[in-house]
């Protein structure tokens, strides 16, 4: 029985997961980013420099003491694995947990009555982060795709 399900299972090389992790850090760090900067349009030209550079830095402190150990572990945990990995390992099944929190979060501080200014801060933080992070990934597929 075991044997018939797995040929249902979406599983792919190392390599290809790893590489799909890092476009999906990078998508979402691009639409999170994007959102803040057309929030950071529709402000004045003060404090959107103010606003901008709080939420650069805000990411390169997200992405050095928390986003990079995560990644770190996620790209131990899938080149332990043997052989073909679920494409919805890249990240571990808890962490879809997270995710969901993220999402609902996200989309409240959206339509709360915090303003925009203030909110690209957070959203370029995170956002940037998981741009900056997802190098990690990329650079970890190069180099296993060099290895072979």
């Amino acid at each position: 029985m075991h044997e018939k399900l797995k040929k249902f299972d979406p599983a792919v090389d190392k390599r290809i997961l790893i590489a799909l992790s890092g476009l999906m850090w990078s998508g979402v760090g691009i639409m999170l980013c994007n959102l803040a900067v057309g929030w950071l349009l529709q402000s004045a030209a003060g404090p959107r420099i103010w606003c901008g550079s709080a939420g650069i830095m805000l990411a390169l402190m997200i992405h050095h003491f928390g986003f990079l150990k995560l990644v770190n572990r996620n790209i131990a945990r899938i080149i332990a694995k043997e052989d073909k990995v679920c494409i919805f390992g890249f990240q571990p099944w808890k962490s879809y947990v997270i995710i969901v929190i993220m999402i609902a979060m996200g989309t409240t501080l959206r339509h709360s009555a915090l303003p925009r200014q203030y909110l690209a801060i957070i959203y370029i933080g995170f956002g940037g982060a998981m741009l900056l992070s997802s190098i990690r990934y990329f650079r970890t597929c190069i180099k296993l795709i060099a290895s072979k």
